[in-house]
């Protein structure tokens, strides 16, 4: 078991002198950070800035109780504890505030987080793990208010889990599950409902986390008393306090920002609580200051009065710091000795100022020098155009003029001066356009790579295993094949666990787990609380560690309450560090063409919007959805599986090779030839489709159906657009609303592959009413195509044609 602070906190005073001056130092200089960052933004030289004073005692101690593959979930201005655990240096603070996209300069995120918002990179170049016990974790920062801490419940379980679950690797991202997950959030962010889930869900489950609440009193503008029940976080969570005896509740400890001795007092103890008893522990640092205000965005002079604003310049945490040192005396030996005196003092002061300057200094020269590079590179072969068109010279003046140059400007003007020479031929038109495809491939690498796995384990690259089946196959339950199945899983990939709403002692409501949690225990097969946000937030915090979870979202439907975390935070993990981190989660969850408004939606179009960077699988049968966990947990990406409601109780073919084979993402599947008419749709709706397709023969309509099967990737070697080569006409039937997945796969099919091109009628889309469907199985008649409106719909494409041999039915 790792040792706490406390217990090895046995130094000579030399080396205590030592300790606290390294920590004035360092706060000094994160401060100087702050002050300089303000300016670069005032002066133009960035875009935004949002800084960490007034908070850099309280992380400097939260610092010393982080360990080698601890983690830390946070709030974007942690500057001071990203400084004391060697995660940020003043030079990549700075590149950050520029937007460098350097990863080597600005590892965090590659220019494509705002400043404050720090991650450390947990894979190599090749998108291997790194070793995770080898470094101090920062999860990759983002900004929504609270959205950070579903992810931290995740991080936390992970140590959990891994005091039972052992596989070839582990050690890389646990010692036997001696790590803590510290989170970091704003005292208004605690009114967010994320904040209240994620601790309540760890105090249900006692794991070792610590929060941290950094109270200035404020939510912007907003004073505490009017952000939630109580002024006092501390005393609203008085019931959330945990008692003897009591597998249940936290510890809370409430510490003023300012007073750095209680502040180390405060992190030993909860380090102490969370990594040898396994509790979630919340510290609640009140009296914190903001000498700058919240942002560059505005002044808190307008909201804070002279008595609050006269009482943060005394209690200052710097300010406190000093006079502390400076107080401080103890007789050792019979002599009197000090930590420094006020000379010493201000010469640190004076070195924080000269390092911050020097990081400054050298953070945009570098940046400055990508940019002019880039110009250098690109100026001389617009100059040889000026005597092709005169409005080029216009340009060049144009881009001369700018005070404060970037690199759109230099695209600008290389775009501009192609576009006047449109139309002309010449060895420099053509010097400068394979200039411009160089460095457009470039930048398009800085600003657009990583959305999807670039790995050699992303999900395009997992090859493709049929099932197998012989004379002894069995006719079973569609339940029953993904449930032979996830066991074949569990027994293959020690890895792997499962864990959602009633998923563990029932074995899910639809027995697709079914004894699973009696074979394998309730680690590994295990039941939540009614809580979808913090279930993916288990998924996104273990799969950083090094799990492979599969977080089960018991309906489609409600994942609309875990869509936040799915667009803001996994859907960009990959993308936000340029390849820094990874989470691939399974999101399993069910639905399609059922009973009742709350549990037969399909908001299908709105999780293609929103989380692009989660790979969308949409399975027509249990068998489909069982090739597809086999497929992606040999992937690193993330994605979401939606089994079909209505299909387990359907007789299904159990494959004799459950746990091996595979099915494709991005590959459609054409269920029944046709000439006449392609027919694309996916999910439970594939079988109304076939049955209308039959229905349509006997009208002496030939209909091809293509299985979708995959929406994000989609139909990657574009075999829709060659089925409708051979029949020029396209229906797209969807159960979502009108505009909705409808218009994605007719986007994708007419612009992406250019099916346009075959087409003799024009496109048809049959998608769903707008409203949400009605109960019963006349509810969903009613309320989402049904094979009558199919065929009619379809046939109608024939009877504009052709009315004589396609009359009309009405």
């Amino acid at each position: 078991m790792q040792t706490t602070y406390i217990e090895t906190q046995q130094i000579s005073f030399q080396d205590f002198k030592n300790q606290i001056l390294e920590d004035y130092k360092l706060g000094r200089i994160s401060r100087e950070m702050s002050y300089l960052g303000r300016r670069e933004v005032l002066t133009g030289k960035a875009k935004f800035g949002i800084f960490g004073d007034g908070k850099e005692l309280p992380q400097l101690a939260m610092a010393k109780v982080f360990k080698n593959g601890d983690f830390r979930s946070g709030y974007y201005r942690d500057q001071t504890f990203a400084l004391a655990i060697d995660a940020l240096s003043v030079e990549s603070f700075f590149a950050q505030l520029y937007a460098d996209t350097s990863v080597e300069r600005e590892p965090a995120s590659a220019g494509r987080q705002m400043n404050g918002h720090f991650a450390t990179r947990s894979l190599n170049e090749d998108g291997s793990w790194k070793d995770l016990m080898a470094q101090k974790n920062i999860s990759s920062d983002i900004s929504p208010t609270a959205g950070q801490m579903p992810r931290l419940l995740g991080l936390a379980q992970a140590s959990k889990v891994y005091k039972t679950v052992h596989f070839e690797g582990a050690e890389k991202f646990s010692d036997k599950g001696n790590e803590i997950a510290f989170g970091t959030i704003g005292d208004a962010s605690t009114a967010e409902g994320h904040f209240w889930e994620t601790l309540n869900a760890a105090c249900a489950l006692q794991v070792p986390m610590i929060v941290s609440i950094w109270d200035d009193g404020y939510g912007i503008s907003v004073p505490t008393m009017k952000q939630r029940a109580k002024a006092d976080i501390a005393e609203m969570l008085s019931g959330f306090q945990r008692k003897e005896g009591e597998d249940q509740g936290c510890e809370i400890i409430q510490v003023k920002a300012w007073d750095y001795p209680a502040l180390l007092d405060a992190y030993a103890r909860a380090e102490h609580f969370a990594r040898t008893e396994s509790v979630p522990v919340v510290v609640h640092v009140i009296e914190v200051t903001q000498p700058q205000g919240h942002s560059t965005s505005g002044s808190h002079e307008r909201y804070k009065n002279e008595d609050r604003l006269s009482w943060e310049a005394d209690f200052d945490g710097l300010i406190k710091f000093r006079e502390w040192i400076l107080n401080y005396s103890i007789e050792i030996e019979g002599k009197d000795e000090i930590i420094a005196t006020v000379e010493e003092l201000e010469a640190i002061d004076e070195e924080a100022k000269k390092k911050v300057k020097n990081g400054q200094k050298t953070a945009w020269e570098n940046y400055q020098k990508t940019l002019t590079e880039l110009a250098f590179s690109v100026l001389p072969l617009v100059e040889n155009l000026k005597g092709q068109n005169s409005e080029i010279e216009t340009y060049i003046n144009q881009y001369n003029k700018l005070v404060s140059k970037a690199k759109k400007d230099v695209f600008h003007l290389i775009r501009k001066s192609l576009l006047a020479t449109r139309g002309t031929s010449s060895a420099e038109r053509t010097a400068l356009m394979n200039k411009y495809n160089e460095v457009f491939e470039v930048e398009k690498d800085n600003y657009s790579s990583h959305l999807y796995s670039q790995s050699q384990w992303k999900a395009e690259n997992i090859k493709e295993i049929k099932p197998i089946y012989s004379e002894t196959s069995e006719d079973v339950d569609g339940r029953v094949v993904v449930r032979n199945n996830f066991d074949k899983i569990f027994e293959k990939y020690p890895q792997t666990l499962v864990f959602g709403e009633d998923a563990g002692n029932i074995g899910d409501v639809n027995q697709g787990l079914e004894g699973m949690q009696e074979k394998y225990g309730d680690i590994r097969v295990a039941d939540t609380g009614i809580r979808e946000a913090t279930i993916l937030g288990q998924g996104i915090g273990m799969a950083m560690r090094g799990l492979r979870p599969i977080a089960e979202i018991q309906y489609l439907d409600y994942i609309l309450y875990c869509l936040q975390g799915m667009s803001d935070d996994l859907a960009t993990v990959q993308y936000r560090t340029k390849g820094g981190q990874k989470a691939p989660v399974i999101i399993r969850t069910r639905g399609h063409r059922l009973e009742g408004v709350w549990h037969s939606g399909s908001p299908m179009a709105g999780i293609l919007n929103l989380s692009k960077g989660i790979l969308v699988l949409v399975p027509r049968n249990l068998t489909k959805a069982a090739g597809f966990y086999n497929t992606m947990l040999q992937s690193d990406d993330p994605a979401v599986i939606v089994e079909c409601l209505n299909g387990y109780r359907l007789k299904e073919k159990q494959p004799d090779n459950l746990g091996e084979f595979t099915v494709p993402v991005g590959k459609i599947e054409v269920t029944k030839k046709g000439k006449d008419v392609t027919l694309v749709t996916y999910g439970s709706t594939w079988r109304i489709v076939m049955e209308a397709a039959e229905e349509l023969e006997k009208l002496g309509i030939s209909a091809e159906v293509i299985d979708v099967q995959s929406l994000i990737p989609f139909d990657l070697t574009h075999e829709i657009a060659e089925s409708v080569k051979r029949t020029n006409r396209l229906v797209v039937i969807d159960e979502d609303v009108e505009g909705g997945t409808s218009a994605f796969i007719l986007q994708q099919i007419l612009e992406k592959q250019k099916a346009f091109r075959y087409l003799d009628s024009d496109p048809l889309t049959i998608a769903a009413n707008d409203h949400r469907p009605a109960y019963a199985s006349d509810g969903d008649y009613f309320s989402k195509p049904s094979s009558d409106d199919m065929v009619e719909r379809i046939y109608a494409l024939f009877n504009e044609t052709n009315p004589e041999k396609y009359p009309a039915i009405f």
